[in-house]
C-alpha cells in the first residue's frame, strides 16, 4: 500500500495494534502485517518513530523487559491511548461508511 494513503493514520494502526496487549517493536511490525494480509508491510524507520510520538503523547508507555535473553522496549497501550483508539476507530468507522456510500453506483 502506497504510504501517502496511511499519512494520518498510522497511529490509529499502532494504537490498535497494541490494545491486543503489549508488545515490542518487531511484534507490532510483524502484527500489523499479518492482520492487514501484508498490506501494511512497515519498516522499523517509519514505526518506531511513531510509537515515540504516541509515548510522548501519553497514549503509549514503554518500559525495557528481558525476553530469551535480548533486552527489548515493551509498548503498552495507555487509559489515554484507549480513549484515543475508541475516538479515532469511530471517526474512521464514519468516514469509512461515506466513501463507500459515494463509490456505490448511482441508482
Amino acid at each position: 500500500m502506497k504510504g501517502e494513503a496511511l499519512k494520518g493514520h498510522l497511529d490509529l494502526l499502532l494504537l490498535a495494534v497494541l490494545d491486543g496487549g503489549p508488545a515490542h517493536g518487531y511484534a507490532v511490525i510483524d502484527d500489523l502485517r499479518r492482520r492487514s494480509d501484508g498490506a501494511f508491510d512497515l519498516p522499523e524507520g517509519t514505526i518506531y518513530p511513531a510509537l515515540h510520538r504516541l509515548e510522548g503523547n501519553g497514549l503509549v508507555k514503554s518500559e525495557w523487559s528481558v525476553q530469551n535473553g535480548r533486552r527489548r522496549r515493551v509498548y503498552t497501550l495507555t487509559r489515554k491511548g484507549g480513549r484515543a483508539l475508541g475516538e479515532q476507530s469511530s471517526a474512521w468507522q464514519s468516514f469509512s461508511r461515506a466513501m463507500t456510500g459515494a463509490l456505490e453506483p448511482a441508482t
